[in-house]
């Protein structure tokens, strides 16, 4: 079919690309340079219609009323993502971000979106689309890692319109290491532009906070001098996030380090804002910390957001006094009042990863507590010795359970984030 040959030539594309960490090959911006002018669309993001799965009915949504207009269902790109981000800012809401691994936590956040009105981010981190892609295939030059987040982007652009909320497809922490990840997922959307006039995906995360502060701005630049001839957004750590996630464990980090200054701050917003039609978001570090510790551990600093808005503001010069678009990682197990402070500093995105695992799992858990009997053998359950017990171990039913505790979790992370009634359908 028609959609499944376009990514496999994606993945294809991406897997087999020359491209280095840091950099781009002469083959790599001789096909930039010369690339065809993307077909005309009445709208971007029509990916479902593309794949023959037009929205009809209740998902057949043009605009929402809340919203500017560029801001549509599916996935926003481009001008249509920083309107949808800067509308954030203005009304006081934040959108959740969860790192999905399998469609059923892809489903999960697409369901809470829907239930809430409101937008959502799904992202993915190395590890979780190598298991996206599946642990039995070779990752050599992270090749599954880079065909897992390629079909995990079609996935989602194929459901987002179904649910007719907006979403924004990023991808989480890339490492220096990692950085032949980003340049495979960056030739995928390249391809895709060429198509359809936007990328594949929305934006992506550089995490170098660990290497010195002067390589972290150049290395973040160059990346972004590239991403920004398709208009996606960079997302840019500076400092660092304590705890573990997905394999990186910086638990034992000076505390120092957990805490980024107003003047570093600058100094990444004034060079990034030199790249042409620059769009980037800063993950500043105040103390925040990935997964959920015991009350009194963690010493969040959502005042250093504030500190860091106006003395970038007075730099500046302008009329916003919120000129920085601000990312919090660690989001899990935070207090409410925290949170709307740091909403109230220009936060416009909270990683919510720990929760969400949890809430999965719990699902699962539950379903296991309350059929334990039915799932003891495919034969035999307390209502008779020869009563057949398939629908209780039928897959579905216990990832059908995670998904509904996710999905709840997520609703109440968007109240907390006030991102609730934000995209009411017409």
């Amino acid at each position: 079919c028609p959609a499944a040959m376009a990514v496999l030539a994606l993945v294809a594309a991406a897997m087999h690309s020359h491209v280095v960490a840091g950099a781009v090959t002469n083959m790599q911006m001789v096909r930039m340079a010369t690339m065809p002018a993307p077909r005309a669309m009445t709208r971007l993001g029509l990916a479902a219609e593309d794949m023959g799965i037009p929205c009809e009915g209740e998902c057949a949504i043009g605009e929402y009323p809340k919203m500017p207009a560029s801001v549509h269902p599916g996935v926003v790109t481009g001008q249509s993502l920083i309107d949808l981000l800067e509308t954030a800012k203005e009304q006081g809401f934040a959108i959740p971000a969860v790192n999905c691994v399998t469609s059923s936590s892809i489903n999960a956040c697409l369901e809470a979106a829907r239930k809430n009105d409101a937008p959502v981010i799904i992202q993915f981190s190395s590890g979780g689309s190598q298991f996206y892609a599946g642990k039995g295939l070779d990752n050599s030059n992270y090749r599954a890692a880079i065909a897992g987040a390629v079909s995990g982007a079609y996935h989602v652009r194929a459901m987002a319109e179904q649910y007719g909320v907006p979403v924004i497809l990023h991808t989480d922490h890339c490492a220096k290491n990692l950085l032949p990840w980003l340049d495979g997922m960056l030739v995928a959307s390249e391809r895709y532009f060429e198509v359809h006039g936007e990328p594949l995906f929305s934006s992506h995360m550089i995490d170098l906070s660990e290497e010195p502060l002067d390589e972290n701005i150049e290395i973040c630049k160059k990346y972004l001098e590239r991403m920004s001839k398709m208009g996606m957004l960079l997302e840019m750590e500076l400092g660092i996030t304590g705890g573990e996630e997905d394999g990186v464990n910086n638990e034992d980090v000076n505390p120092e380090d957990l805490y980024s200054k107003p003047e570093e701050i600058w100094e990444v917003y004034k060079s990034l804002s030199e790249v042409p039609n620059a769009r980037f978001t800063v993950a500043a570090a105040f103390g925040n910390v990935h997964g959920v510790y015991a009350p009194g551990n963690v010493d969040l600093r959502p005042d250093i957001l504030h500190n860091t808005q106006k003395y970038v503001a007075e730099k500046l010069g302008g009329d916003d006094p919120l000129p920085c678009l601000f990312v919090f990682h660690g989001g899990s197990g935070s207090s409410v009042e925290d949170i709307r402070y740091a909403i109230d500093a220009g936060t416009i995105k909270m990683n919510i990863d720990t929760d969400t695992q949890w809430a999965f799992w719990d699902g699962i858990r539950q379903y296991e507590a309350k059929y334990h009997d039915y799932l003891q053998a495919q034969i035999g359950n307390p209502e008779g010795e020869t009563k057949p017990n398939k629908k209780y171990y039928d897959p579905r039913m216990a990832l059908r359970s995670g998904e509904e505790v996710m999905r709840d979790r997520l609703c109440q992370a968007a109240d907390d984030l006030n991102c609730v009634n934000v995209v009411p359908v017409l």
